[in-house]
């Protein structure tokens, strides 16, 4: 049997290249005869540029302001001209002073994403794809665009270059479904600090309206990593799926082809999980390739008729098998090898079954 492992990060938990190590640790030690090749994922957000540089080598690292002013070392790829830039590494919320509060929600600002802009013009780089998504900041891109001189200079700066914004999700900058509103609360924001950030971030809108005559605001994907998408796509940036970048990067078509199972996952896989982000990308792909595929998640909010709807033929909760989410997360790594092992018992009589092996 001929296994990909494709995994997207777990929270702040376990890395995306930590999280694949884990399973393929678990899938061996039950069915050490199979053929386990080893794919470690990213949407744009936390591991990226791990991700990135794991396929391109290229790994570099800048000092950059991080998001409450505290010096950040922001690791980012140089390949062929072509410069990976992961927003998580200046604006992630891994680099906030313990959990996230209305305080931090409100100071978060983006500066150090455009010092790595910066620093990949200053290398030549010909083509920036950043990668969008477990940001701590709600700024709208505001201090990115001031880190790189303002809009009219940024946009100059920026002239002849290809910029990409990698989403890893679809919604816009504002309203019910925009930044504020829906990522707010998750970065610390009370109801009221929800309210004053959606008002920073109108203004900023009207602002961005100005400079481009274009309504970026409203665009998919405007509001993913706090707004960075609508400034980005205010400088000229196109769009592309986070996960669509990694699997060209990665070689992903192929790997799918030579498949007979797919096992990702992520630290929650529910509703928001749906709205175009790395495991329901897969779960298309691998439909297309005949090839079926199992979320192997630290929590799963989806009933099996979603799951099943989203083409994917199983869901499965490392905290309901470790017995609670408290140990699910002390024991990341364990308890993931040891879930992964039971699933490939499953799929493994699956397959006998079908008379494969």
């Amino acid at each position: 049997m001929h296994v990909l492992i494709a995994p997207d990060s777990f929270g702040q938990t376990l890395t995306a290249v930590e999280a694949a190590a884990a399973m393929a640790a678990g899938w061996s030690a039950a069915r050490p005869g199979d053929t386990v090749v080893v794919a470690p994922q990213s949407d744009g957000g936390p591991g990226f540029a791990d991700v990135i540089a794991a396929s391109l080598g290229g790994l570099r690292s800048t000092t950059v302001e991080g998001p409450l002013g505290r010096a950040a070392a922001a690791q980012w790829v140089l390949a062929d001209g072509v410069a990976y830039l992961e927003s998580a590494q200046a604006v992630g919320l891994a680099l906030l002073d313990g959990r996230p509060t209305p305080e931090s929600a409100l100071q978060a600002h983006s500066r150090g994403v455009g010092q790595l802009i910066a620093s990949a013009l200053d290398a030549g780089a010909g083509r920036i794809v950043v990668g969008l998504g477990g940001s701590c900041c709600t700024d709208g891109g505001r201090g990115m665009i001031d880190a790189l001189g303002g809009l009219a200079t940024a946009r100059l700066r920026l002239a002849g270059v290809e910029l990409v914004a990698a989403t890893d999700v679809e919604h816009p900058l504002l309203g019910e479904h925009g930044a504020a509103r829906v990522f707010g609360p998750q970065k610390g924001a009370d109801a009221d600090t929800v309210e004053l950030l959606e008002r920073r971030n109108e203004d900023w809108a009207s602002r961005l309206h100005d400079a481009t005559g274009r309504a970026v605001e409203a665009l998919p994907g405007a509001g993913a990593a706090g707004g960075l998408g609508a400034a980005l796509l205010a400088l000229g940036a196109v769009r592309e799926s986070g996960a669509s970048v990694v699997a060209e990067c990665t070689g992903q078509e192929g790997q799918l082809a030579a498949a007979d199972l797919v096992l990702t996952g992520e630290g929650r896989f529910d509703h928001q999980s749906l709205r175009g982000k790395l495991v329901t990308s897969l779960a298309v792909k691998a439909g297309r390739a005949g090839v079926p595929i199992v979320v192997i998640a630290g929590q799963v909010a989806l009933d099996e008729a979603t799951v099943r709807a989203a083409g994917i033929a199983q869901a499965v909760s490392v905290a309901e098998f470790a017995g609670s989410v408290e140990r699910a997360m002390q024991e990341a790594a364990t308890q993931l090898r040891s879930l992964t092992s039971a699933v490939s018992v499953h799929w493994g009589r699956s397959d006998a079954s079908r008379g494969d092996t």
